[in-house]
């Protein structure tokens, strides 16, 4: 979670509100030869029953299945390990005996050493072929298989922040480019197609936690840890425009993270840019840190959440406070507008996340929804009738604003999900994890893709936020972490849809 002051990684990291420890179970499991026969008389459930754990009897039982197939996998394979070495025992004696009738030497010289060695190394070779397919035969059938796999390609990574990347937008209007917001105390603005920076806005004396970007003019809303919002005006000229880079994966690629520090940033940051240092309006009326903003419909007024349990409504063109909404137990996390009316979504650390509806002046109803077992990190309305809300317990839930007694979809994950983003057109849900994993899904929570994350490319620490652009009919994806960069991604969306 974004904080005050410090500017650097590692104490930035420390100061967010630490997550509730998981408990971890170990699993013991008695191995047994698969073949050996069982005593007589002896069945599986009494097995289990003899030994001390509290899974159930057919989980265990699923369990021990899985693990004779291992087993019987690898026992064939060291079978034919012992093929293969008596094998190379029978060549070496025979190679042996050869060279002591031709040359009268030592057979480890000359060419018959040559001629040993290459015989050998093809069997080694052919050795550790088996044993990769063996084993990839086994990995292979935990997964989940799906159709034809969908294309994410790189499309550009934008690299100058000295500190992490807490939030990320792209502008709704003329000329389009992408804002980043950081624990380093600046927000920047990119060229999308040239990742070149742009401009940089200083104006903030502690983190910038978010940034949002008013609906139809050049100018921009961003939260900090300085207890503010700010509003800036910018202007931006694009660069000419490079040929994309040939780099391209298939989503759900397994490859590990590079083997580079946790942190490290290939290349410099930003030659010198043009900088803004004062805002046009500043927003000063919370206690705690501006955790998020956003403008509601029209941009005449946003709405702020922060740290200190509320969210307050302003009028920009006065910086007046309207309204404080009141009623989190705990520090807010997120607040979210409705893209056409006038509806704010706020989440908190107190497992709640609540509507605030502003549709008619004289009334401004409430409503608390608390779908989730741990602190809410976003909620986020939908073009449609849907919010979609995401959490530390690991789960993002779909909701029908018309009935939302209980979410028409779960996602359930395996880490802690950050602020998450729904592409307008097609709906599809981006969701940022702790374990630097971005993993797409439609609202019926059916799961779409994983983007790559290899030495190549993908982030090298937690993934905080992402965005969505989808303008000039291409689908774009940006994503950014606590590796200090942001990260864009051209996603092949017919691909996507085919695999449902």
């Amino acid at each position: 979670m974004p904080v005050e002051g410090g500017s650097s990684s590692g104490s930035a990291s420390a100061a967010r509100h630490p997550k509730q420890k998981r408990k971890a179970h170990s699993l013991s499991i008695r191995r047994t030869n698969s073949t050996e026969e069982r005593p007589g008389g002896i069945q599986r459930g009494d097995m289990l029953d003899g030994q001390d754990s509290k899974l159930p009897l057919a989980l265990r039982s699923n369990l021990l299945d899985l693990f004779g197939q291992i087993e019987r996998e690898f026992e064939n394979l060291y079978i034919e390990n012992l093929e293969l070495r008596r094998e190379i025992e029978s060549l070496n004696e025979r190679l042996t005996g050869d060279g002591q009738a031709v040359e009268g030497g030592d057979p480890t010289k000359g060419a018959l050493k040559t001629k040993a060695s290459h015989s050998t190394s093809q069997l080694s070779q052919k050795l550790k072929t088996t044993y990769k397919a063996s084993t990839s035969k086994i990995v292979s059938s935990f997964k989940a298989t799906t159709g034809s796999r969908a294309l994410c390609q790189l499309l550009k990574e934008y690299v100058g922040h000295r500190d992490g990347i807490w939030d990320l937008s792209v502008t709704r209007t003329q000329p389009v480019v992408l804002g980043t917001a950081s624990a380093d105390h600046s927000a920047l603005l990119w060229s999308i197609e040239t990742g070149k920076c742009l401009l940089r806005y200083a104006g903030h004396a502690g983190s910038v936690n978010s940034i949002k970007f008013h609906p139809t003019e050049q100018m921009a809303l961003t939260a900090s840890g300085d207890q503010t919002a700010h509003i800036w005006r910018y202007m931006v000229q694009l660069p000419a425009p490079q040929p994309p880079p040939d780099v391209s994966a298939p989503c759900d690629e397994d490859q590990d993270s590079s083997d580079r520090e946790e942190g490290e940033v290939d290349g410099e940051g930003p030659c010198e840019v043009p900088t803004v240092r004062v805002a046009t309006a500043t927003l000063k009326s919370h206690q705690g840190v501006v955790i998020a903003a956003d403008w509601l419909v029209g941009g005449r007024q946003v709405v702020t959440a922060s740290w200190d349990r509320a969210a307050n409504l302003y009028e920009v063109e006065t910086s007046e406070l309207v309204h404080t909404l009141t009623g989190h137990d705990q520090e807010l996390t997120h607040c979210c507008t409705h893209p056409t009316q006038r509806l704010v979504v706020t989440s908190s650390r107190d497992t709640t996340f609540r509507l605030w509806d502003f549709r008619d002046p004289s009334i401004h109803s409430v409503n608390v929804f608390q779908g989730h077992t741990d602190t809410v990190t976003s909620a986020v309305f939908t073009v449609g009738d849907n919010v979609v809300s995401g959490s530390d317990d690991r789960t993002v839930k779909v909701w029908d604003l018309k009935n939302m007694r209980s979410p028409i979809a779960t996602i359930r994950t395996d880490s802690a999900v950050n602020r998450i983003s729904v592409s307008a057109n097609q709906k599809i849900i981006a969701l940022p994890h702790d374990n630097r994993q971005v993993r797409l899904f439609d609202m019926s929570g059916v799961r779409l893709a994983r983007l790559p994350r290899s030495n190549r490319m993908g982030h090298r620490r937690m993934v905080c936020c992402t965005a969505w652009n989808e303008e000039n009919q291409s689908c774009n994806l940006f994503t950014c972490g606590f590796d200090r960069q942001a990260i864009g991604w051209n996603i092949n969306i017919p691909a996507l849809l085919q695999e449902k």
